[in-house]
């Protein structure tokens, strides 16, 4: 029962150090995508992004190389989630200017989805 109790308390402090130091929920998303959409990793671009915004990014996707990177260097600048929807901006070693990700949650899981011509980021 002892030996119960410490594991549990030592799995506690460790998931607790991993999320300070890791980019998590719709960040991470945003992440993935802007990584998968530089190196073109189709399936994983397809997987964390709704039908509609894969879509366009399968339309510009050819017009970059491929460029994977050891570090993308990705940081979250600002994020905010209200509700089902969150927005990202963030800053890469991929692009000189901040971009911003608007995310959707479908299912549990976030999305990266199209920006529509009404859509106005908070930031």
């Amino acid at each position: 029962m002892k030996k119960n109790v410490v594991f549990s308390l030592t799995l506690l402090f460790l998931s607790c150090a991993d999320s300070e130091t890791k980019i998590s929920g719709p960040s991470a998303t945003a992440q993935i995508v802007i990584e998968s959409f530089y190196e073109k990793d189709e399936e994983t671009l397809k997987a964390h992004s709704t039908p509609q915004a894969y879509s366009n990014y399968m339309n510009t996707i050819n017009m970059f190389n491929a460029t994977p990177k050891d570090d993308s260097n990705f940081t979250v600048l600002q994020d905010t989630i209200m509700g089902d929807v969150a927005w990202v901006k963030y800053n890469t070693a991929y692009d000189k200017t901040p971009g911003i990700f608007k995310l959707i949650k479908q299912d549990g899981k976030w999305l990266a989805t199209a920006r529509g011509s009404k859509d106005k980021s908070p930031f």
